[in-house]
């Protein structure tokens, strides 16, 4: 348990910790979920979770963005052009999202 703190630089108490600081909240699960069908652009995304404002959702993706779990690609056109995509390790967070939206199922349920 020690070393495992040392790993965290003390930022988090526990692994639980450090996994909903990334994925947590509202909008990071939806946005991911949404990611896991392949490449989208910003508006592809506000379209499918209508509730999000422009700011949240421009947040959200900036902060998926700094922990390595999404790609951003700008591309050089006018108007520009940007797509959003799960990098190799944003793609290991499907198997806990999908485990979570199990368990939502069987709660509603």
């Amino acid at each position: 348990m020690v070393q495992e703190r040392i790993l965290f630089d003390n930022k988090y108490s526990c692994p639980v910790e450090a996994a909903m600081d990334v994925i947590g909240g509202k909008w990071k699960a939806l946005i991911l979920h949404h990611l896991f069908d392949g490449t989208r652009r910003f508006n592809e995304l506000k379209k499918l979770i209508p509730n999000v404002t422009q700011r949240m959702l421009t947040s959200k993706l900036r902060e998926l963005e700094q922990f390595g779990i999404v790609h951003r690609k700008v591309y050089a056109e006018v108007p520009p052009k940007v797509e959003y995509s799960l990098t190799e390790f944003g793609r290991t967070v499907e198997p806990v999202l999908w485990a979570m939206h199990d368990w939502g199922k069987s709660f509603i349920e």
